[in-house]
């Protein structure tokens, strides 16, 4: 079913005993973090906070949620799907990115009716939302209203951690359509923050020809609590072309109902739990951070433009989201691992000759990718290198690329390990690039923003790659195989008896 809204998505968990109320006394200031660590690593469920008290001993007026998307089930649902059809996801984004029409009347037939689907899930705005039943302007803006979450010791001030930050560029081209990106902003005061976009983000790219075109601040609104599908279009990679609002219509199968701001030209979900109205100066900006990153170190102070607060509305009953980013497990690493079931069809559309794409989770969510193949002639590992570090903005950080053969499992370490061991010259079959683009997060690159890339070519290696006669990995006969097979259950031996051989 499709979710309207955040509360109906809560519903949805709670009924399946995947939401859990608290109603003990509970604070923002690092006692929240350290429950969702040990519910992270538990699979554990998400988490209402229904009596959140400050730093100055008071209740919040509102309860705050955590860990929503804490496992990949929850990822999968949000998107109204289960885990094994996130990989249809990914099927749809690649038919939305064909580069080029049908080849013919049949295909285009058989194209039209995702195509009507698509046209059919644009937003429509309408007179009224819940989002803006309580408005805030003027003196009564005040962030310290909301629960806002101080993640980790040493940091400079609370971080509001799961906002969906909408804004539209200068023109009337398609990239200046709505664009929805999730950028953490730190709080300066009760009417200021820092907006954190790297520079190949969606919000960023507005700014920068927005700051090109117009001499006034940048229009935005900071989305808190939207449903499901909405704040998972913000981190999928949806074509440029397509408005991330159109896609969560898609996903949800149900149009994504907007109102107009009230201080700014923008338009937000109706149905959202909060939303900060401002602008992001041209001119102004602050040092951000350290805080803690999904890296599992503390950031670098770096400079980010500020945003000004014109207007704050809400729910009556609104609920703050909030999460945490640290060492994996963390949601950004389970939200990579879900996507990533999203990613492999769109990789595959360009390489078809790609059988598996993984992401693992331990590798903060894209720094480290394995790529097993189906390896045609000597130096296709390279070329599928190149290709993935350059076809999604996704990957152009992803330090780590190792590929491998189709007969091992991509999301094995062990396999991948015996593949590196017995396939891999360290100097024939490393491929080093220097001076490439790298997340400024990333310590151990020599120049911020700047580094290398490392590519292991772990396949079988043919002439003229290699001169040497190529050994031949050992395998049982099949027909022992199956006679152990049919056997096995009279045997008396302890365990499933499954064999360990690939077809």
């Amino acid at each position: 079913m499709p979710f309207s809204s955040l509360r109906d998505f809560m519903a949805q968990l709670e009924s399946k005993g995947r939401l859990v109320r608290v109603s003990e006394p509970i604070s923002p200031v690092l006692e929240m973090t350290e429950i969702q660590t040990r519910l992270l690593a538990e699979g554990g469920p998400a988490v209402l906070f229904e009596n959140v008290i400050g730093p100055d001993g008071k209740k919040y007026d509102m309860p705050a949620l955590a860990n929503l998307f804490g496992t990949v089930e929850r990822v999968a649902w949000g998107m109204d799907r289960e885990p094994e059809q996130l990989r249809e996801v990914g099927e749809t984004l690649a038919f939305l990115r064909q580069p080029e029409p049908p080849g013919g009347w049949r295909e285009a037939l058989d194209m039209l009716p995702l195509l009507k689907t698509v046209m059919a899930m644009k937003p429509r705005t309408v007179g009224y939302g819940p989002c803006q039943d309580v408005i805030m302007q003027g003196d009564d803006i005040d962030l310290s209203r909301l629960p806002i979450q101080s993640c980790w010791p040493g940091e400079p001030a609370p971080l509001i951690t799961w906002p969906l930050v909408v804004t539209k560029g200068p023109g009337k081209r398609k990239e200046d359509d709505f664009n929805l990106g999730i950028y953490r902003m730190q709080v300066l005061g009760k009417d200021k923050t820092l907006m954190r976009w790297l520079k190949h983000r969606g919000g960023a790219q507005h700014y920068q020809r927005w700051k090109n075109e117009k001499p006034e601040p940048l229009p935005a609104a900071v989305v808190i609590g939207a449903d499901p599908g909405t704040i998972l279009a913000a981190v999928t990679p949806v074509p440029d072309t397509l408005s991330e609002y159109q896609f969560a219509g898609l996903l949800r199968g149900k149009k994504v109902d907007l109102v107009d701001c009230k201080t700014v030209p923008l338009k937000v979900p109706a149905e959202a739990e909060i939303v900060i109205e401002g602008y992001v100066s041209l001119e102004e900006y602050g040092d951000e951070g350290p805080y803690g990153d999904h890296t599992g170190y503390y950031n670098s102070v770096e400079k980010f433009p500020v945003f000004n607060v014109s207007a704050i509305t809400m729910r009556r009953d609104a609920i703050y989201l909030t999460t945490f980013t640290g060492r994996p497990p963390d949601e950004p690493s389970v939200l990579g691992e879900g996507l990533n079931e999203v990613f492999i069809p769109l990789i595959q559309q360009q390489f078809p000759e790609i059988v598996d794409f993984w992401l693992p989770p331990e590798g903060c969510s894209y720094r480290i990718a394995v790529i097993s193949m189906k390896k045609a002639y000597p130096g296709h590992a390279k070329r599928v290198m190149m290709g993935a570090w350059s076809y999604l903005r996704q990957f152009m950080y992803t330090k780590w690329l190792i590929i491998v053969d189709d007969d091992i499992n991509a999301r094995d370490w062990k396999d991948v390990m015996w593949a590196i061991s017995t396939r891999m010259d360290p100097v024939r079959d490393v491929t080093m690039i220097e001076n490439t683009p790298i997340d400024y997060l990333d310590f151990a690159s020599p120049e911020s923003g700047l580094g290398g890339k490392i590519g292991l070519d772990a396949t079988n290696k043919w002439p003229p790659e290699t001169k040497r006669e190529w050994g031949h990995e050992i395998r049982m006969d099949q027909e022992v195989i199956d006679l152990v097979d049919r056997k096995w259950s009279s045997l008396g031996l302890p365990g499933s008896g499954k064999a360990i051989w690939r077809k």
